[in-house]
Order: structure tokens, then C-alpha cells, then sequence
């Protein structure tokens, strides 16, 4: 759909990286000035959510002003991905306030959604579905501003809820400075090091290994099921945790799935069935530990400033997933895309050393 709407505009460079790059550097600077002013724990999550909500819908939904500038285009994909900070962060900042115990539970049915909703676009793409990008502009934009209405009138504040009563602008170093804050975090960096790039670089590892052995794999299909099968390990996770705890659920993930990326290239050499059913195991421990370190960066941080830590750890993964994207989309030209997930195991050493006990 983003690239009909890319199509419309003339210019001398590839707007379609510009479309999609944007949302996420939106989404770090929202997520950063979120924690900086400690917003999630001074007020109501459920309002910053509707409000972040409705104000995202704004922000899409201008997309379809006539005759509208690139370089308005750009900031309103900016603002979208700015006012994302104020939903998923603060969606699981919710969930923390509502849960003294099983959190990890309620994390991964909340990480699962997430898992499908970026899944979707696969199958969508394998369905052949070629709706006008305006519908789909226009659909995404009122399910937001129902779903933010949605929280405010039907979730409110936790019952574990401590909110602050005053601007703390060196709250994030006070979160760095405890020492299980600072393990969790590092562990989420490592995961989040492997996930996004393996999740966008799944269609190229399908299309090398059909390359390499002559056969046919529809490739949309397979990436949208390596990608949504993560829901089931997230949801799994969650109830493994409420018996072995939160750690040792996302500690042998990481090692599970760091050795996926250091064994990457023997997996090229296996036969259809084998290769696609590994291919699927890797799609569900590399997700199934994220819960569960956000789950630990929430019971480390103190009940106050549980919200700020949410957001100010999801806003370095996140930008630790633009060099990781980065660097594989150099590399995949620069050698054979085979060794390529070879360097997503550097993500799972460092969180791995880092969260140890």
C-alpha cells in the first residue's frame, strides 16, 4: 500500500525509505522525550494513551490533504511515529499497573499482538490484497482513535499504579544506576539487536535459499508464518514464567536463538521441510524473550517510575535496531547473504554477558 502512496510524488530520491525511516526515528525521539519528562508516571497512562492515540490518528490521516508537500508528508510520518510512543510503551505501563504478579503473562499476550500486527503485511501481500491505499489510510486511522477512546473509558488507572508528582529530569540515570535495571535493560538490547533485523531480512533469507536450490517456496506466505508463529511462544512464555520466572524464560531464548544466528548458514544446506520447520523455531525464541525482559525492566525499576523505564528502554532498542537493519542491508550486497545473520549473534553474546547474574 506504502508504495502506491510513494508513487504519487516526484522526486529525486527513494521517498519510500524516507516514508517508512521516518515513523521510526519518530517513534525514538517521541519515546525519548516521553521518558525525559517522566509523562507516563506523572499522568494517567490511559489519558496519554487516548490522547498519543488520537493525535496519531491526526497525523496519518493527513496524509490525505490534496495537493500535500513531501516535506509535510515527511513530518506527519514523523508525528506518527512520535505519538506511538505514547501507545505501545505505555500499553505495557498499563499492564504493569494492573499486575503485581503474572506480568510476564499479560506482557506476552501484548508482545504477541504486536508479533501479528507486524506479520500481517505478509499475508497480505501473498492474499493479493490491492485495496485503494486511501481505504486503508482512513481504517487504520479510525481504529486508532477507537482504540485510544477504547482505554480511556474502559481502563482505568491500575490498582499498582504510584504516580509521580513532579518533573524528574535525571530520572534515567537514577533507572541506570540499579544495577538489575541496568542488566535487564542490556539483555533487551541484545534481543532487540536480532529481532527487527531478522524480521525484515526473513523474505531474503527464504529468497537466498530458494536461489540456491532451484525450488519454488511462496516467499510472502512463509515470511508472514515465520514472523506470526512468535504470538504462540510470547503467549507460551508468559504462563512459563509464572513457574520458572521471567529470567530464565529470556535467558534460553537468547541463547536458542543466538545459536540460530551462529548456525545460520548450515541451515541453507538442509532439505525444504527441515529448513522452513527450523526456519519457524527461530521465528518463535527470537520474540518469546521480549516479554520477559520487559518484564524484569519493570519489576526492577521502582513502582514510580516504572512507566519511564518502559519507554526509555524501548527507545534505545529501538534505535539499536536501525544499525543492526542497517548494517545487514550493506552486508547482503557486500557478501553471500548466507553469512549475513551470521553477525545477529553479536546481539544475543552482549545480552547474554550483560544479564547474567
Amino acid at each position: 500500500m506504502i508504495d502506491d502512496f510513494a508513487a504519487q510524488f516526484n522526486v529525486g530520491f527513494n521517498i519510500l525509505g524516507y516514508l517508512l525511516s521516518t515513523v521510526q526515528f519518530g517513534f525514538i525521539i517521541g519515546t525519548l522525550t516521553f521518558a525525559l519528562f517522566t509523562l507516563v508516571d506523572r499522568f494517567s497512562p490511559s489519558k496519554v494513551f487516548m490522547i498519543s492515540a488520537i493525535l496519531g490518528a491526526l497525523c496519518n490521516i493527513a496524509l490525505l490533504i490534496p495537493n500535500i508537500t513531501v516535506l509535510n508528508v515527511l513530518t506527519a510520518r514523523f508525528g506518527t511515529g512520535f505519538f506511538l510512543a505514547g501507545i505501545y510503551p505505555v500499553g505495557m505501563k498499563i499492564a504493569s499497573d494492573y499486575y503485581k504478579d503474572g506480568l510476564g503473562k499479560a506482557l506476552g499476550y501484548l508482545v504477541g499482538a504486536l508479533v501479528l500486527g507486524t506479520a500481517l503485511p505478509h499475508l497480505l501481500k501473498e492474499l493479493s490484497w490491492n485495496s485503494d491505499y486511501k481505504v486503508v489510510i482512513q481504517s487504520t486511522s479510525l481504529l486508532a482513535l477507537i482504540g485510544g477512546l477504547l482505554i480511556y473509558f474502559c481502563i482505568p488507572n491500575g490498582p499498582y499504579r504510584k504516580p509521580v508528582s513532579k518533573l524528574q529530569l535525571g530520572v534515567i540515570t537514577e533507572l541506570f544506576g540499579i544495577i538489575s535495571f541496568r542488566k535487564a535493560a542490556f539483555g533487551y538490547f541484545g534481543h532487540m539487536w536480532e529481532l527487527y533485523a531478522f524480521w525484515g531480512f526473513v523474505p531474503v533469507l527464504l529468497k537466498t535459499y530458494v536461489e540456491n536450490h532451484r525450488i519454488g517456496i511462496p516467499i510472502s506466505f512463509w515470511s508472514f508464518i515465520i514472523i506470526a508463529i512468535g504470538f504462540i511462544s510470547c503467549v507460551i512464555g508468559g504462563y512459563i514464567s509464572l513457574k520458572t520466572g521471567s529470567r530464565k524464560v529470556a535467558r534460553y531464548s537468547l541463547i536458542i536463538s543466538g545459536l540460530f544466528c551462529l548456525l545460520s548458514p548450515l541451515l541453507f544446506q538442509l532439505p525444504p521441510e527441515i529448513f522452513l520447520g527450523l526456519l519457524c523455531f527461530w521465528g518463535m525464541v527470537v520474540i518469546a524473550d521480549s516479554p520477559q525482559f520487559s518484564t524484569m525492566v519493570a519489576g526492577a525499576a521502582p513502582p514510580e517510575l516504572r512507566g519511564t523505564g518502559l519507554t526509555i528502554v524501548n527507545c534505545i532498542g529501538f534505535a539499536i535496531t536501525i544499525i543492526s537493519i542497517q548494517l545487514l542491508s550493506y552486508l547482503v550486497n557486500a557478501i553471500d547473504p548466507m553469512f549475513v545473520f551470521l553477525f545477529l549473534g553479536i546481539g544475543p553474546i552482549i545480552g547474554l554477558y550483560a544479564s547474567r547474574k
